[in-house]
């Protein structure tokens, strides 16, 4: 489809941002209903991780919907269940209810980001097909940054902090889903439908460097996770400043720190890359680990920075690495498992988490996570000196 006009692209971009907005947009909302509902640590984990195996399960089974009936109405169907489950969140009076509603919101994420990525190819004016992917990653990025910061923002000033941050995504969300019908589906050859998951291997020789990739993603996905989930709790402990708006900002930074990283990085090489993320994480550990001990609020901010360095690097590197030992027959399918095993890492740590602070105190299950996820770090650093060229 020749396309020369923004309108149709901006109009998937819209349906993209709102898709990832609406996935973090509960994070600084979860000290208030832990408060309200009386919650432990652990039930906000399960709430987090609600969404992760939503989008795990759309990944796995639904992953190909758009060859079947083509990406806008893929998208459509998405933003539905957005609404649905935003409509869920915002009147839910127990964790079940918001849980479920969360749920919902990962299905929704997960049909988005696969067919938007899709409809942007089609739909980037011609001059501009060969920045598609980093527009996408752009957008993603953006939208899963603003949703803490606009959920915090108007939390903060809301007499009702529990419901007004869904409504006005809820009427944005309606827009975005009626202003796709004035697109037209382009053609494309229908395949018939299949829930069967697809996940592969790259070839044997790729394996340590696919491993390598994969675990990169799995540290950096569960640390924005460990931010995201916990860190309206853990913030009030350690630094003056408390709020929905600053748990909300201190979510946000890390993934705008990781696009501007992204972005301005994006010539390196993917081994060097993964090296000075994981480097990046596991300093952010350590200093974390002293702020929560210590006590010294400032540390608090570095390793925020330190986060969405590593994040953003660390991410660029493992995507770079997986296009390198993959081709067009086995991308999709390598890039399937690469992420899924980089979104365990969004729901494993994280329930470890929230039962080593149910039982032993939330420093205690934020030190944990930094230990056995630095580690991990450490390990791969090792692995990957040993196993590729840096």
């Amino acid at each position: 489809m020749k396309n020369n006009s923004w309108r149709p692209f901006l109009l998937v971009s819209l349906a993209l941002c709102i898709g990832t907005l609406g996935t973090a947009l509960a994070s600084p909302l979860y000290p208030i209903y832990q408060e309200l509902w009386h919650l432990l640590p652990s039930h906000i984990t399960y709430i987090f991780v609600a969404y992760m195996f939503g989008c795990l399960a759309t990944l796995l089974f639904l992953g190909r919907t758009s060859n079947s009936i083509g990406y806008l109405r893929s998208l459509q169907i998405g933003l539905v269940f957005v609404i649905l489950g935003l409509i869920l969140s915002a009147w839910a009076s127990t964790a079940y209810t918001l849980a479920i509603g969360r749920f919902i919101i990962g299905i929704a994420s997960g049909l988005i980001s696969t067919s938007a990525m899709l409809g942007l190819i089609y739909t980037i004016p011609e001059q501009h097909k060969s920045n598609a992917a980093q527009f996408s990653s752009i957008i993603t990025v953006l939208g899963f940054g603003l949703g803490p910061l606009v959920g915090g923002l108007i939390a903060e000033f809301s007499a009702q902090p529990l419901i007004t941050p869904y409504l006005p995504i809820i009427v944005i969300a309606v827009l975005s889903l009626f202003s796709l019908f004035s697109l037209k589906t382009p053609r494309f050859e229908t395949q018939p439908f299949s829930a069967a998951p697809h996940l592969e291997l790259p070839e044997k020789s790729y394996h340590a460097a696919f491993f390598i990739a994969g675990l990169t993603a799995f540290t950096a996905f569960g640390t924005f996770s460990l931010f995201a989930s916990l860190a309206a709790s853990f913030v009030q402990e350690i630094i003056p400043w408390h709020g929905p708006l600053v748990s909300g900002s201190a979510i946000s930074s890390i993934l705008f720190i990781s696009a501007a990283v992204q972005f301005y990085a994006k010539s390196m090489s993917p081994n060097r890359s993964i090296q000075i993320g994981l480097g990046a994480l596991l300093v952010s550990f350590v200093l974390l680990g002293l702020c929560m001990t210590l006590h010294w609020s400032w540390l608090f901010f570095v390793s925020d920075i330190l986060v969405g360095i590593g994040h953003g690097l660390g991410l660029l590197g493992a995507f770079g690495l997986i296009h390198q030992m993959t081709h067009t027959q086995n991308r999709a399918a390598v890039m399937s498992t690469y992420l899924f095993v980089g979104y365990l890492g969004t729901i494993v740590p994280i329930i470890a988490v929230g039962y080593l602070a149910d039982h032993f105190g939330l420093m205690t299950g934020v030190l944990g996570f930094c230990l056995a996820i630095g580690l991990l770090c450490l390990v791969l650093l090792i692995w990957q000196k040993k196993s590729l060229k840096i």
